[in-house]
């Protein structure tokens, strides 16, 4: 009996159904915003041979334009085993796309003149105020000494990741000398990156990245890590109160984000989309517990964790796709939605500008030609060749989670499953080029 009811879910569940009860922005007909119904369908159906290849168990596509929702579909299962289909009001653990929110909520800050961008950093948090460098010597023999930094961190390096705080996970595909040597650092000082229980605080982390020297002098490169975790600090020290507290009320709240949270209610729990590894052989396996795998640690359960206190502004948050649509949205719409400003115009034009042109520096994301404050931002053309507009921006999550907006076609695209790792796919990929043919009016 329990085989034929989990038979019938998933047959149901090879149907992209749209869920009535989730919450976004208002629905509209394709062709109401220049879109094709029958060319959105070709989305659907590329989406759908992601499940039936095994890739991935289930995913929640969103397409907006003009303001208006046009497509909102779920494919495949929430949790294989036990057959629960998904729902387009599933809540996803988004990782990375955080760095986006709690960049607005810095840049809130800003605009009522808490900072400068170009402030040192130190001068908010005081165990930031003298930061030394990691400079290798000899790499072969591992040798490096520690000088001090030319110059301080400020708010705009956090914010354009190129402060030198870097990842503890990075150490397992970056195989430089420094970030390896680094990582190792990381772990011995129990720096976490924020993708399990961890019981600490984020004044806590900042102390100890007070005390740990940076990949290389603020400014000089572009280091992906743990910038925006040190910024949530900065919002509670700036604010009085928990970054938690501060979206919610500040952020969440007066958007109409209700499904949005560092740790989920018990009555929400339940619509937390379950996490899928890839298995050699093919197919996917569920993630159950804490997974170690060298410099990278991380759970499925960490946003129903009992630890509640450490709220990692760069990867903590969970959301559903149409909640997130309602903060890109706002940022679209030039920093308003609904008759609720948090930001102006021209703080959005300088956040999804790009900062990093002269930085020297790894490649920020595949199709982007540099970073914002918060964003990375396609380059003209764009730079990876495939479809799409230049000035658009974006960013993705550990967990194979992403987003685009585009300011030039009005234009927000929103892809969430649930596979760690993901690199092997091209669903991505595939997504947006999906979506950008679907238009057919400009």
């Amino acid at each position: 009996m329990k085989f034929r009811i989990a038979l019938i879910c998933m047959v149901l569940s090879s149907f992209a159904i749209p869920f009535i009860g989730a919450q976004g922005l208002p629905t509209v007909a394709p062709a109401k915003v220049g879109l094709s119904s029958d060319r959105l369908a070709r989305l659907e159906r590329v989406m759908q041979t992601y499940i039936d290849d095994r890739a991935i168990a289930g995913a929640v596509t969103l397409v907006a334009r003009r303001g208006g929702q046009a497509h909102l579909r779920a494919y495949g299962m929430a949790d294989v085993g036990s057959g629960v289909p998904m729902q387009t009001d599933g809540i996803f653990r988004i990782a990375s796309m955080t760095k986006p929110i709690t960049s607005v909520a810095v840049m809130m800050l800003y605009e009522e003149g808490r900072f400068r961008l170009n402030d040192p950093v130190g001068e908010y948090l005081p165990q930031l105020a003298s930061l030394d460098v990691f400079e290798p010597i000899d790499a072969v023999n591992g040798t490096y000494k520690r000088r001090p930094a030319q110059r301080p961190v400020t708010i705009r390096h956090l914010l354009t990741h190129t402060s030198g705080i870097t990842y503890l996970f990075l150490g397992n595909s970056d195989q430089r000398f420094s970030q390896r040597e680094l990582s190792t650092l990381y772990r011995e000082a129990g720096v976490a990156d924020g993708f399990f229980e961890h019981p600490g605080t984020i004044e806590e982390l900042v102390t100890k990245l007070g005390k740990l020297p940076l990949m290389h002098d603020p400014g000089d490169a572009f280091s992906y890590g743990l910038s925006v975790d040190v910024l949530g600090r900065l919002v509670e020290v700036l604010s009085g109160t928990t970054l938690d507290q501060f979206l919610r009320a500040r952020v969440f709240e007066p958007l109409g984000m209700d499904d949005t949270y560092f740790y989920l209610p018990q009555e929400k729990a339940k619509r937390l989309v379950s996490m899928y590894s890839p298995t050699p052989s093919g197919g996917i396996d569920k993630v159950e517990g804490v997974v170690e795998s060298g410099y990278l640690i991380y759970s499925a359960t960490y946003p129903t964790s009992d630890h509640r206190t450490y709220f990692s502004g760069g990867g903590g948050l969970s959301s559903t796709a149409p909640d997130y649509a309602r903060f890109l949205q706002m940022l679209l719409n030039g920093g308003a939605l609904d008759g609720v400003r948090l930001l102006s115009p021209t703080t959005v034009d300088l956040m999804t500008s790009d900062h990093t042109g002269t930085v020297p520096s790894a490649v920020v994301q595949p199709g982007s030609g540099g970073f914002g404050l918060g964003f990375a931002i396609a380059g003209e053309p764009n730079v990876d060749g495939e479809i799409g507009s230049a000035g658009a921006y974006t960013w993705r999550g550990l967990f194979n989670t992403m987003f685009w907006v585009d300011p030039v076609e009005e234009l927000i695209g929103i892809m969430m499953t649930q596979l760690y790792p993901y690199r092997h796919l091209d669903i991505q990929d595939k997504f947006r080029i999906m979506t950008y043919q679907a238009i057919v009016e400009r």
